[in-house]
């Protein structure tokens, strides 16, 4: 196993010799501490700002389209949303890096940014020295309250009370700990619910439901600990008999990196990072003969949501925006070779911030490799006997986040078929709840004694911003339809590729029907194929879910955009999050819902594909004390965009 760094750009204007680096490259950490500097310097801002976000200002399309055809410097550029604790006020400012100045500013007092990293500190230290928290652990036998773990959650949304301008809240939870190497989530403080203002840094509410039962058992998953006799479940020895396997690229990988820019077998790409979404995929082509053919302009997560279906009070407002409320690049995880990632790998740093405006790396954040996928194409001649089969080969584009008690990863393949797919890797620890003995949860499943995991789901919105061979694209459904028996099928065998363009916002939100092999094609009506259709790539869905909560609950309020699984709405690029810009005690409505409402043209037009999937997570006992893989996802595949197999030119092995 091998490792190699991308060089990180330095900044026009703020590394050696002038470097100009490309427009969607991500902000170094000198445009960060310059971005701030800026901000801080605008006569308008007030003592006290807070930096939530310090992210690239990415140019319009036709800016880059532009540079693509004739190379020339674009300004640099970064969007600041900041935050005023003293007035409750939210800072929206976009800074030219290049001019050293701040173009635009904007403060609004009616929404709330995602939580600081110096928030959960506050939170847990305040919640930690209050009077009524420390009596509710008493209550649980707890008198060294050092030991106990508070997981900060974000508030939702449980009434007028709760909204965006009134005040700041979090709604922290508690798990009790016999040391700190132990794991608290076996021993949930049931039944606490507690309210902090982060503003004022004061805790408003504590309130024990109880019961004060505490799990009597461990669950302990790491090996030295789960051998404990105690542990729920107790683990003897590990396996024996696993051989190694060894995975060598003598000569190297097939991909290049040339700071952010990627390519390989045909593909060509940028990669992004950005503080809320994590990874990005840029500027994603194919070199088709000669010719460089666009299939996506940007490609990202635009939301993650996990609703909880418990409606006991410490577990009924559990719905939490983990990209709108947290930021899944603040929580990327620094990988490392041979247990994140396997093979030779190019590691590329990311830089994010603080609260201060001070630059923050994570050493290995991104991951790229190749590995096997398994048969690409084989046919056996029957007759003849002869064979030809091909393997086939994908990048892996990936990086991992941990949002408190779940991890989880996100994977990009491209392929030797010139397909994509997403998929996301969920695993670690469930969030628990106590139960008496004899007792079965009603909305969980029971993973050790007196301890269960509430059943939840999990919703994760890809916004698929499409450019299949230029901007003029339409989205296409297929479904399968039987013919009716008569003279037009007279065996009954017969039945239709239904194909219906979705014309307008409206008429775009979908959902998927496996009994008909629904899916759906972006195409581009102007640019035909060699057999005289249109160029198209096909969304093929995955496992799939739709919300089992109904539309007027908390979960339908505030996370509208997962009752569909497709949406397609008109470009706009202020429109990029999936729940809107800002979830944080947003009791809803905003997101896909507003933008979808306002039912714009959506044919041979630059659209943007949402792409919704999730799973129903029924807790089972195999969860615990950490949960093995699941993986969700979909696939994008070419559909009349090339004469053929695209992968008919992958050599035999060994030639």
């Amino acid at each position: 196993m091998t490792e190699a760094h991308a060089p990180e750009a330095p900044a026009r204007g703020l590394g050696a010799n002038g470097f100009v680096p490309h427009p969607l490259t991500p902000l170094g950490g000198a445009e960060i501490v310059a971005a701030a500097r800026a901000v801080r310097s605008w006569p308008a801002c007030p003592p006290g700002l807070r930096f939530a976000v310090i992210a690239l200002h990415e140019p319009a399309k036709d800016e880059l389209r532009a540079a693509e055809r004739n190379p020339r410097p674009i300004e640099r550029r970064a969007e600041v949303i900041g935050y005023l604790p003293a007035s409750g006020e939210t800072v929206e400012a976009v800074v030219s890096l290049d001019r050293d100045a701040v173009l635009s500013w904007r403060t609004r007092d009616d929404v709330q940014p995602l939580m600081l990293g110096e928030e959960f500190v506050a939170c847990e230290a305040l919640l930690r020295a209050d009077p009524r928290w420390r009596e509710a652990m008493r209550r649980r036998g707890v008198t060294d309250f050092s030991l106990p773990m508070i997981d900060p959650w974000a508030a939702g949304h449980t009434g007028p009370e709760d909204d965006p301008g009134r005040r700041r809240i979090a709604r922290p939870v508690t798990f009790i700990r016999t040391d700190p190497e132990d794991n608290g989530y076996a021993r949930p403080a049931e039944g606490l619910v507690c309210v902090v203002d982060l503003d004022r840094r004061e805790v408003v509410e504590v309130v024990d439901h109880g019961p004060a039962l505490v799990p009597p058992r461990p669950g302990n998953y790491r090996p030295e600990l789960a051998r404990d006799p105690a542990n729920w479940p107790h683990v003897a020895e590990p396996r024996t008999g696993l051989k190694p396997v060894s995975i060598s690229q003598p000569e190297g990988p097939s991909f290049t990196v040339d700071g952010h820019h990627v390519r390989w077998q045909n593909w060509d790409f940028r990669i992004g990072f950005t503080p809320r979404e994590g990874l990005v995929l840029h500027r994603v082509a194919y070199h088709d003969r000669g010719r460089r053919r666009m299939i996506l302009h940007r490609a990202s997560l635009a939301e993650m949501y996990v609703p909880y279906a418990d409606p006991a009070p410490m577990h009924a407002n559990k719905n939490v925006f983990d990209e709108g409320e947290y930021g899944l690049g603040f929580l990327a995880n620094s990988l490392r070779l041979g247990c994140d990632c396997v093979g030779h790998i190019q590691y590329l740093d990311a830089v994010v911030h603080d609260q201060d405006g001070n630059p923050v790396d994570i050493p290995n954040a991104i991951c790229l490799h190749e590995e096997d996928a398994g048969i690409g194409w084989k046919h056996t001649d029957f007759r003849t006997g002869h064979a030809e089969v091909r393997r086939s080969r994908r990048l892996v584009v990936s990086f991992f986040a941990t949002a408190g008690n779940y991890d989880y990863g996100f994977y990009w393949y491209l392929y030797q078929d010139a397909s994509i797919e997403f998929e996301v890797k969920l695993t670690g620890i469930i969030s628990t709840g106590a139960i008496e003995d004899g007792q079965t949860p009603g909305h969980g499943g029971l993973v050790a004694p007196n301890l269960y995991g509430p059943h939840h789901q999990h919703y994760f919105c890809t916004r698929l911003d499409v450019e299949v061979d230029g901007d003029g694209n339409s989205v296409v459904e297929h479904n399968a339809v039987a013919l009716p028996a008569g003279p037009d099928n007279p065996t009954g065998n017969a039945w239709l590729d239904q194909a219906e363009v979705l014309t307008t916002e409206a008429r775009a939100q979908r959902v998927v029907n496996t009994a008909s092999g629904r899916s759906w094609t972006v195409t581009n009506p102007n640019v035909l194929n060699a057999l005289g259709g249109p160029v198209g790539y096909k969304l093929v869905p995955g496992e799939n879910v739709l919300p089992p909560q109904g539309p007027d609950s908390q979960v339908g309020r505030r996370g509208g955009f997962a009752y569909k699984h497709l949406w397609v709405t008109a470009y706009d690029p202020d429109e990029r999050y999936a729940a809107g810009d800002y979830p944080a005690q947003n009791p809803g409505g905003n997101g896909l819902p507003a933008y979808a409402g306002k039912d714009r043209a959506t044919e041979n037009t630059d659209v943007v594909v949402w792409y919704n999937f999730g799973s129903h997570h029924v807790v089972r006992p195999e969860d615990w004390p950490v949960t093995p893989v699941l993986r969700l996802g979909f696939h994008l595949k070419p559909s009349g965009f090339f004469a053929g197999n695209p992968a008919l030119d992958v050599p035999r092995e060994g030639e």
